[in-house]
């Protein structure tokens, strides 16, 4: 599984990296033939002084993928809630194959 995460009008500590990678790692749970993975974090609203934290979760396996939007005020808020939708969507997926 190919992971790849970029940061969109910013730079990203090597936490909120490392926590993204951690998390992404377990998707192979509810997958096994999942080919890539793209990740964006981004900075939404950057004219007003309040910015949305926004995650994107690109998931890639043969003959589908998978994606997902959320925003919140902190990445990792907006990640967890990302990667929740992601693997409903996955066992979905899943379970109508399985049908």
């Amino acid at each position: 599984m190919n992971i790849n995460i970029q940061t969109v009008h910013f730079d990203a500590d090597e936490k909120l990296l490392e926590f993204v990678s951690k998390k992404v790692e377990k998707l192979n749970t509810f997958h096994d033939k999942i080919t890539k993975v793209d990740v964006f974090l981004k900075l939404d609203n950057l004219v007003h002084n309040i910015k949305d934290k926004v995650v994107e979760i690109k998931v890639h396996v043969p003959k589908h993928e998978f994606f997902v939007k959320t925003s919140s005020k902190s990445f990792e808020e907006s990640f967890d809630s990302a990667m929740e939708s992601i693997v409903n969507q996955i066992k979905r997926k899943k379970e109508k194959l399985a049908a």
